[in-house]
């Protein structure tokens, strides 16, 4: 008896492990296209107003997204399937899908058509200051229109991803943000030169790429979750609407989506708030920010978005089950892992930016004074990126005890404090300002999330967290020493005509800072293998 329970705590990890590192690779392939996109972009169409105005209507429909879709339905839907699963069994769950897939489709309907019609009044709300290039403020509303209907299918992709990621199937959910990128790549290639042809403004074929994205996303899970038994049956009577709202599961759903909503709308108020403020910056602005943000999400993404889809479902389970040491010892885990990573990452984005700029967006219409304006910006996000990937896995471990609204009041403070400095910074940096109030109210909303878990003993750190942060630290201060000399050693934008050279010399002097930082780790003593195996 004691060697199987040896066994289970032996391979629970390992598996955690195995499902974040699969959850990684494909998110990896994802971030890879995206940024294959924005780089194709960026070639094609430069920085200009017209782009401004496209991260302007494509972040709208992604800004009700992130909080109706992945944000608090999401926070709230997996605890409670999870929980459901855990005590009423596949067919309870079976049939918390059913009701919930119902309520949200016919809200979709209704919320789709309110944004189609309101695009105007979107538009002014998020970046009023683009009324100073006013063909660009029209082309906003125009795209704004062809792309609102986008949130409707990424929301019910996020219902299935949630019942997937459940079932422990972390492939296709981790796998899907793919085919928006090659829908988007396949537009801008094929798209805006026909665009181009019939007289049409060729940024245009980017809203067809969207939302053609957005119906591949929903099929490719479709068969995923038939394979499962959860196919979604959805009510189209009055009844079944009846019989949705009534069920007791689906209304702890919404009761836990409104602090929920509350919590992750002060996260979208900074973003529209800072999109706002971008506006009135000069032309490019919301262009520079949204390249350094693409840059930013391969470690965010990585790292906080792989564990917190991974660790959500299994902290909630763990709480169902009444298992306090699985719970704490998971988000242990998740934090050190978080650590190890998140802080050699931080380094190279402060100390790095340039060449990582230069090699990736300087092609075409991109100029020279772009590659710094970016750069400028991903040192400010990078200031913060160890508050932004460990909110991911922080707060997941609130709404596994379905607690939305500590996060969400500590997410109110996060929010005025990144706007305070936003008062400071903005004046002298500018649009880097912006990015680093972003990384630096990360870090707050970090600690603060942290503090509470501690101090309510949810979360009881495993000892030796001093001298791992030492040997981190440690082994990051040689990892900027080497990433410093090759960034001053090298002409890294005036190799724009070298662009296989340029490309080679950043993968080896990024494989050698890899070497340095993880070859110190273990001459210190880190057993990394303890990341797959404890």
């Amino acid at each position: 008896m004691a060697i199987r329970a040896g066994r289970r705590a032996t391979l629970r990890p390992v598996t955690l492990f195995k499902a974040a590192s699969t959850v990684s690779l494909l998110t990896l392939a994802s971030r890879v296209t995206g940024l294959l996109r924005d780089v194709l972009m960026s070639s094609v169409f430069g920085v200009s107003a017209l782009t401004d105005a496209f991260y302007i209507a494509f972040r709208i429909p992604n800004l009700f997204r992130r909080v109706f879709g992945e944000g608090a339905f999401s926070q709230a839907f997996v605890p409670v399937l999870a929980a459901t699963r855990t005590g009423a069994g596949d067919a309870g769950a079976r049939t918390l899908v059913d009701h919930v897939a119902t309520l949200l489709l016919w809200t979709l309907v209704l919320l789709c058509i309110a944004g189609v019609v309101g695009a105007p009044l979107l538009v002014w709300a998020l970046a009023s200051g683009l009324r100073k290039t006013p063909h660009a403020y029209d082309a906003a509303i125009v795209m704004t229109r062809w792309m609102f209907p986008y949130i409707g299918f990424m929301s019910l992709v996020a219902l299935a991803g949630g019942v997937l990621n459940t079932w422990r199937r972390f492939a296709v959910p981790a796998a899907s943000p793919v085919l928006l990128n090659v829908a988007m790549i396949a537009a801008i290639a094929f798209g805006a030169p026909w665009f181009s042809r019939l007289g049409i403004e060729p940024i245009y074929a980017l809203c067809i790429g969207v939302m053609g994205g957005g119906v591949l996303q929903l099929a490719i899970q479709l068969p995923a979750l038939r394979a499962i038994g959860m196919w979604p049956h959805i009510g189209v009577s009055g009844g079944a609407l009846r019989s949705a709202w009534a069920d007791p599961a689906t209304r702890n759903v919404l009761r836990l989506m409104l602090p929920a909503l509350l919590g992750v709308s002060v996260a979208q108020i900074s973003l529209l708030i800072n999109t706002q403020i971008a506006s009135y910056l000069p032309s490019g602005s919301v262009s520079w920010l949204n390249s350094a943000d693409r840059l930013m999400e391969f470690p965010t993404a990585l790292l906080g978005v792989a564990l917190g889809v991974v660790l959500m479902p299994q902290l909630a389970a763990a709480r169902a089950s009444g298992d306090a040491e699985r719970y704490s010892g998971m988000l242990d885990w998740g934090l050190r892992l978080v650590f190890l990573l998140a802080i050699p990452c931080s380094v190279a984005l402060l100390v790095f930016a340039g060449p990582l700029v230069a090699t990736l967006f300087h092609y075409g219409a991109f100029k020279d004074s772009d590659v710094s304006q970016v750069a400028l910006a991903l040192g400010g996000y990078g200031s913060g990126l160890l508050g932004l990937v460990a909110v991911k896995v922080l707060a997941p471990g609130y709404y596994a005890s379905h607690d939305m609204k500590t996060p969400m009041r500590i997410a109110i403070v996060a929010l005025v404090a990144t706007q305070l400095l936003n008062l400071a910074l903005v004046p002298v940096l500018r649009h880097a300002g912006l990015a680093l109030s972003i990384g630096l109210g990360a870090l707050l909303n970090a600690a603060l999330l942290l503090a509470g878990l501690l101090r309510r003993g949810s979360y009881k750190p495993v000892p030796g967290w001093g001298v791992f942060a030492l040997q981190v630290v440690a082994a990051s201060a040689l990892l900027a020493i080497f990433l410093m000399w090759g960034a001053a050693s090298f002409p890294w934008i005036g190799l724009r005509a070298e662009r296989l050279q340029r490309v080679g010399l950043l993968a080896m002097l990024l494989l050698g800072a890899g070497a340095i930082y993880f070859g110190a780790l273990a001459a210190a003593g880190v057993k990394l293998r303890q990341f797959v195996t404890r």
